[in-house]
């Protein structure tokens, strides 16, 4: 007899990601996974050996430990602006599950998502899997929001997705832009969901917190990206109280709380030295200027990334299976929704070796 899934898993596919990443080659250069190359800072792994030597080693409060969570709250009011009391967030595994949660707690079957298209992978598999309906909102020439086709396909929305340093673009919406996004949105009582994981990796710009400009709005981060801590799987959600009561149900029975040693680890990471960020920013910066050069001079024209560590570029996915088959993993565009299908991303969260060998291999790809 055949195995009948829920409707709410067959409808979305396996991330694209993950598929070519566990697919690559030993020998292969990987620009396809959006993962720091970086080790986690000293001082953080100390900070985590302590709490492990300690038995700081059982469950914590739901919602996270309470110096982490004031930690947090200091940390939104010098870096963002914003004030948040530490009953206000909730610390989860990583960005991923506060993405979830609110999804989760906000959306009923039918709801509709405004999802930026092309954007990260799980905004609309999430919306799909609470029973909602992912709504594409494309972007503009140079991968910002397209606020008048936005407010085209509000009627009718519960949330709005905003990515911004974005995934997989690199764009960086403008204070503008923002305002006019989330006074927009709360107008029409629609929440914005602000996914802000690259706020620190930006070159030359400014990053704006949507939360500045409305109260409808839920701020999402994650130690991932700033700290090198991807696999620590700490991220956190700030919100109005009511938006956290209900994600904290959500959160309650799928996760219980965020591992107890990468939440003393995060401790560390917040309230320590923060050069280590500084470092990744500068070399970031550096690699993104030279795998621009040599995609530039391969003739290969793209909006220049303003944050994050990815290029998304223009390329026929006849060129982008050439590339994969000369041993670089890149990331085709239809991983990212359904208005880029002639694009690829290239993560330059590697060496700059690797980013020169990378070139090289993608030169013999398109002159075959």
């Amino acid at each position: 007899m055949q195995k009948q899934f829920a409707e709410r898993v067959r409808d979305i596919e396996i991330s694209g990601i993950r598929r070519i990443f566990e697919a690559a080659g030993a020998d292969s250069i990987n620009l396809g996974l959006g993962q720091p190359d970086f080790d986690t800072p000293q001082h953080i792994k100390d900070a985590a050996i302590k709490a492990i030597q300690e038995g700081k080693t059982g469950y914590t409060n739901n919602t996270g430990i309470p110096e982490l969570r004031t930690a947090l709250c200091e940390k939104f009011k010098r870096e963002n602006r914003l004030s948040y009391h530490p009953d206000q967030l909730i610390v989860t595994a990583g960005a991923s599950e506060a993405l979830h949660i609110v999804m989760q707690a906000l959306i009923d079957k039918g709801d509709k998502v405004l999802c930026p298209d092309p954007g990260f992978v799980s905004y609309a598999a999430l919306a799909t899997i609470a029973g909602g309906i992912p709504v594409s909102v494309p972007l503009d020439k140079n991968f910002h929001l397209n606020i008048e086709k936005m407010k085209e396909l509000a009627n009718g929305s519960k949330l709005l997705v905003l990515n911004s340093p974005a995934n997989p673009t690199g764009a960086i919406e403008s204070k503008e832009s923002t305002k006019a996004i989330v006074e927009y949105a709360n107008d029409k009582n629609i929440t914005v969901v602000s996914d802000e994981v690259y706020e620190h990796f930006i070159y030359g710009k400014k990053h704006w917190s949507a939360a500045l400009f409305g109260d409808d709005v839920v701020t999402i981060n994650a130690t991932s990206k700033t700290y090198a801590m991807t696999g620590w799987r700490l991220g956190y959600l700030a919100a109005d109280p009511d938006v956290v009561g209900e994600c904290l149900k959500v959160h309650q029975y799928c996760q219980a709380c965020a591992t107890s040693i990468s939440q003393y680890a995060a401790l560390a990471a917040y309230t320590g030295d923060q050069k280590s960020v500084i470092r990744m920013r500068d070399e970031y910066h550096t690699r993104r200027d030279l795998i621009c050069k040599g995609l530039f001079d391969l003739g290969i024209s793209f909006p220049i990334p303003e944050g994050a560590f990815y290029t998304f570029v223009p390329m026929k996915s006849s060129i982008t299976q050439k590339i994969i088959e000369k041993g670089v993993i890149v990331v085709p565009g239809t991983a990212f929704g359904v208005n880029a299908p002639e694009y690829t991303r290239l993560s330059y969260a590697t060496s700059r070796e690797n980013i020169r060998n990378a070139l090289d291999r993608i030169k013999i790809a398109i002159e075959e």
